[in-house]
């Protein structure tokens, strides 16, 4: 059945880009661009909502300066962020330096100082000079009587025949033809959201392409109102004498261009007013008002293909997405560049959401396959394939995911285990667990692994054992199936002859065994649901879960071990911060503790 909702509102406003669109929520905004390899990539960042703004900055007249403003310069860092991704790869000759992007800011900033130096000279400068061509006694603009009236018109007619003009000229390049293309599928995917249907290619196609709320329609109405508004205000101040302080014709030029640049915010609000006034009311006699700005967007708007239609889309859902669910991290593009550039960036995304910044040297590392101690002495250009799997995993980690899950496997002991949502990722402390029953372990002994997991501490004590020429039979057990699934599959990749077999602890294990070995859940249970995000959403909860105080599986251990280890035999595990202690109480044999790498008691040694 068709889901529609009609007339849903939205305040999602957009932009074009470098192939591409922006959109931009009160709270968050998204750019979907297509780079040269076809792919949507897609760049997003939160904004600070307007209810945590300044009571100030949200007023009438003054929320109409303060999102000129921000529009201005978010637009133009976008875009240049857009043009970055169309970048091509370095060629295979090419050196390894390239300009640094640390200045992209700033030339963003000069980018925007100059287009308002450009855009004053345009509309502000050149008509009030062609109009001062005209016979001064029909014309002038010290009067403030009906010749000056006569001039301040002209002179807003000038400006208004300027800016249709630019319209129609920027409109008839070719180049500009698809931003104008991915122009028009912003309009037709928010179209389409308010119209209450579903964000489909086909849906969106049928939308109109022009909207009421375009930044066309906004300019237009900041042409059309500064006509007015310089009209009268000029006329007031030719009256006051203002415009004939002096004797100097070109000073009282230049007042009269400051002035007109003064009133330049009080226009631009009261076009933002106007703006969302029209945009809010369907009357057809405000039809009118709304024709021009509607009629400009036929020339700023072109129909879309489907491919322009997909990114507009892609960046729409992402800014809904944010705005219904804060914990969804921020996204960032991939593009050619220096490594040294996008490795400060990722660890400044991992700060900022309290993830170790080491991790993204690791993924650096792995990724690019380079030891990490050589990150910071390299300054070699990552090409866009390279830079992807690197944005990809960042973006993956930013939801909490392990790294070692979105990695595929991790080091243990110097060998490959794979990991994943099935088992928990082997820490360094086994690590020194493995290398004390390795210590221990002699020729021809049983050996077990208890609650093996990934099969980590099998394998790698499987394969130590093999360096010293020790044989050994090693058969390891699980309760969850799903991990011995993954942990056969590691004992295979590893070339360790080890055996398993799914059992809950001792219950379906036969015979006695010279060692055993194990790392079981001692978490308590409270203690779990405070652990870290991608410990406590991510890794299995029946490997960590101990039970109310962390030791249920080792008092399970300790009734059922004594008729499953041979007399003369050990059991070594691995316990929890602070418990060592206890479980050697809950065994009447020799215990023996000892200390892991950073001095706490970890390990605890029952010798029957």
């Amino acid at each position: 059945m068709k889901n529609k909702q009609q007339n849903k509102k939205t305040s999602i406003g957009g932009q074009a880009v470098m192939e591409g669109v922006m959109m931009r929520s009160k709270c968050s905004m998204a750019t979907a661009v297509r780079d040269p390899q076809g792919e949507i990539q897609i760049e997003s960042e939160r904004l600070t909502p307007p209810e945590k703004q300044k009571k100030f900055l949200r007023l009438p007249f003054v929320r109409g300066v303060v999102n000129f403003i921000s529009s201005l310069t978010d637009g133009n860092r976008i875009l240049l962020r857009s043009a970055e991704v169309q970048e091509e790869d370095p060629k295979d000759d090419e050196t390894a330096v390239k300009p640094d992007k640390k200045g992209d800011g700033f030339m963003g900033t000069i980018a925007t100082i100059i287009g308002v130096v450009l855009a004053l000279g345009l509309f502000i400068v050149l008509p009030s000079f062609l109009t001062g061509l005209l016979p001064k006694k029909y014309f002038d603009p010290t009067s403030g009587g009906w010749t000056g009236l006569y001039f301040n018109l002209v002179e807003g007619g000038i400006r208004l025949l300027i800016f249709l003009a630019y319209i129609l000229l920027i409109s008839l390049i070719p180049t500009l033809r698809r931003v104008f293309m991915y122009h028009g599928a912003e309009h037709k995917t928010i179209t389409c959201h308010e119209k209450g249907e579903e964000l489909t290619v086909e849906n969106v196609k049928k939308c109109s392409r022009v909207h009421d709320r375009c930044g066309t329609t906004f300019l237009f109405l900041v042409v059309f109102i500064s006509v007015l508004v310089f009209s009268v205000v000029n006329v007031l101040l030719a009256r006051l004498n203002l415009y004939n302080l002096v004797e100097n014709e070109l000073v009282n030029k230049l007042i009269r261009i400051g002035v007109k640049i003064l009133l330049l915010p009080f226009i631009a609000s009261l076009s933002y007013e106007v703006l969302r006034l029209l945009s809010k009311t369907k009357s057809k006699f405000f039809l009118i008002f709304k024709f021009p700005g509607l009629l400009l967007q036929r020339l700023t708007t072109r129909e879309p293909s489907d491919d322009m239609i997909e990114c507009a889309i892609a960046a729409f859902t992402t800014v809904l997405k944010m705005d219904e669910d804060p914990s969804i991290p921020c996204r960032s593009f991939a593009t050619v560049g220096k490594m040294s550039d996008l490795l400060k960036a990722t660890q400044k995304r991992f700060a900022d959401n309290g993830i170790d910044e080491e991790e993204a040297e690791w993924i650096f590392a792995l990724t690019l396959d380079i030891k990490k101690s050589a990150l910071a002495s390299s300054d070699r250009i990552l090409k866009m394939a390279q830079a992807k799997q690197i944005v990809r995993i960042a973006d993956e980690r930013l939801t909490g995911r392990p790294l070692w899950y979105i990695i595929g496997d991790a080091d243990f002991c110097g060998y490959k285990i794979k990991v994943d949502e099935r088992v928990l990722i082997p820490r360094p402390e086994t690590e020194d667990l493995v290398m004390l029953a390795v210590s221990m372990a002699k020729e021809g002994q049983k050996i077990l692994d208890l609650c093996t997991g990934s099969g980590a501490i099998a394998i790698a004590t499987t394969k130590e054992l093999q360096k010293k020429n020790i044989r050994v039979e090693i058969t390891a057990s699980d309760i969850s199936e799903d991990a011995l699934t993954l942990a056969k599959e590691n004992a295979e990749a590893n070339g360790a002859e080890v055996k398993f077999l799914q059992s809950d602890l001792f219950a379906r294990l036969d015979g006695e065994y010279d060692l055993v070995i194990s790392n079981p859940p001692y978490i308590p249970t409270a203690t779990v649901q405070t652990l870290q995000r991608e410990v406590r959403d991510f890794e299995p909860h029946l490997a960590l879960d101990g039970g109310e105080d962390g030791l249920d599986i080792y008092r399970r251990i300790a009734e059922q071990a004594q008729t499953h280890i041979r007399a003369g035999g050990s059991l070594l595990m691995e316990v929890g911060e602070g418990e060592a202690a206890d479980v050697a109480k809950l065994f009447p044999q020799k215990s023996m503790i000892a200390k892991d790498f950073n001095g706490v008691d970890r390990y605890v040694k029952i010798t029957f």
